[in-house]
């Protein structure tokens, strides 16, 4: 044990793991986010799909498959949101906050197979055996009220994305692959793959419709099942990482780390991991040095309160700490890349 020291920051100083909250985003909003773009995809598909039968076009095929498999995707999404909400009970004392990743997978593997699948492989066929297209005015109608569908939904994600963003100091796309919210990086993926897809499906739609050849709507649903794809593979990647248990950026680690010091009885922190359980849910472990030189029943009772008061700061699911080690030096705050 080590004598008080005055080093710990002071308490207007400190943003607390009261961040964890504020820099991500609100589970209220997010649900927002997932239910308007649900409603944005399912009209749209609905939409596509009767022009597609409409036309004959091939890119507006892609596009009505496209936007089924993000209908589909943001039911999974609900589910994971509700099964996530679930409170920790005796079988899972940490709570549920992992099943936001599982069925998040679900969606990103749906979007996978049926809107990168279907696209490319109608695409392919239509270069083989393609089939002059018709009623090009219905195409562009149903696509620029799809675009504006999709863009309503996209502003919705990326306001949400932008305010969590200016919170943590950190650039828009950073922190959509950074959060822990799951749903959010997933509406605000593939309404930027939607718009991006209806650009691409009403070129070739173009193209067809002044060359009279299929080969460029053909061509242009490949690349609308290409972008699916990709974004699909990056989701995945993200789930992947969170299932198998990530730890917290440099920021929430600081935050911690300022928040354990400043506690009464701390006179240094050793060792201290943060580790992701859940959408904005932390499980809190490693070592403290206590302050003066408490006997062991004093020290127990000192963690036991320490872990307590913990566990009560939002977002922090489990905490759990032990004595440091007498030469362990204290840990300082990790530069933070602007």
């Amino acid at each position: 044990m080590t004598e008080p020291r005055d080093t710990r920051p002071a308490p207007d100083e400190l943003g607390g793991l009261t961040a964890l909250q504020a820099s991500d985003d609100g589970r209220g909003e997010s649900g927002l986010t997932v239910v308007l773009a649900f409603g944005a995809n399912l009209l749209v598909a609905i939409a596509k799909t009767a022009a597609a039968m409409i036309t004959g076009a091939a890119s507006m095929l892609a596009e009505a498959a496209h936007s089924w498999a993000d209908a589909g995707n943001e039911v999974f999404l609900l589910i994971a949101q509700r099964k996530a909400a679930r409170p920790a009970d005796r079988t899972h004392p940490l709570g549920y906050g992992r099943e936001v990743y599982v069925w998040s997978m679900f969606a990103a593997i749906g979007l996978f197979a049926v809107g990168a699948g279907v696209s490319i492989t109608h695409g392919i066929s239509e270069l083989r055996h393609g089939e002059p297209a018709s009623d090009f005015g219905v195409a562009y109608a149903v696509l620029g009220l799809a675009f504006v569908l999709e863009g309503v939904s996209f502003l919705q994600a990326d306001r949400q994305v932008r305010a969590a963003a200016r919170r943590r100091e950190s650039g828009v796309l950073e922190h959509v692959l950074l959060t822990s919210d799951p749903t959010v990086r997933a509406v605000f993926f593939e309404d930027a793959a939607a718009l991006v897809g209806i650009v691409i499906a009403a070129g070739g739609i173009a193209a067809h419709q002044v060359t009279g050849s299929a080969v460029p709507d053909a061509i242009g649903s490949i690349l609308v099942g290409v972008l699916l794809g990709v974004v699909a593979v990056v989701l995945i990647e993200r789930n992947r990482r969170f299932l198998v248990g990530q730890v917290v950026d440099d920021r929430l680690w600081n935050s911690a780390l300022a928040l354990v010091a400043a506690q009464p009885e701390v006179a240094r922190v050793t060792d201290l991991r943060l580790e992701l359980v859940g959408a904005r849910q932390v499980f809190l472990s490693g070592a403290v040095d206590l302050t003066g030189e408490p006997g062991e029943t004093v020290a127990s009772h000192q963690l036991a309160a320490l872990e307590r008061r913990m566990r009560d700061v939002p977002g922090v699911v489990g905490a759990i700490l032990s004595l440091s080690e007498p030469e362990e030096p204290a840990l300082t705050p990790r530069p933070v890349r602007r």
